[in-house]
């Protein structure tokens, strides 16, 4: 996450348009409601979309005040906490063997999921498949990203 704390002052000039324009989809698409757990949340850029947002990111420097330094693969919240979860662009970096388990944990029943694909990630293949073989999810085809939706 390096990367990330390196460029946290410029990563909305860097990257805020291509999220913004992932978000405005999610925004129409996913019907996320309730408490929402943005994961991999970066800057924050959801919290102009979503009201009852709660942002995580390993980048400390990309958080703002009140925002929650954690990994998706250990998540500091109690069990059944979120109705809607969301993950744009960051589930690559994810070890997804410790972060499913973890998702499902803090997850309430019928919890609504929106979770972004990077195109280019190398294991791009593998993610989606694994997303699909642990929620119920329909597809939306984006310019850089493959956004995963609760059916």
């Amino acid at each position: 996450m390096d990367y990330y704390s390196k460029i946290s002052k410029s990563y909305n000039e860097l990257h805020g348009e291509e999220q913004i324009k992932k978000l405005k989809i999610i925004k129409k698409e996913a019907n996320l409601k309730g408490k929402i757990l943005d994961l991999g949340s970066g800057t924050g850029l959801a919290k102009k979309f979503f009201k009852n947002i709660v942002c995580v990111d390993p980048a400390k420097k990309m958080l703002n005040k009140g925002d929650v330094h954690a990994k998706a693969e250990k998540l500091p919240f109690k069990d059944k906490t979120f109705d809607s979860i969301l993950c744009v662009t960051a589930i690559h970096h994810f070890d997804l063997r410790k972060a499913i388990p973890e998702i499902k944990r803090v997850s309430k029943n019928n919890c609504r999921y929106a979770i972004s694909i990077l195109k280019k990630a190398k294991n791009f293949n593998k993610i989606r498949k694994i997303l699909h073989n642990n929620f119920k999810l329909k597809e939306i085809e984006e310019e850089k990203d493959l956004i995963l939706i609760s059916e």
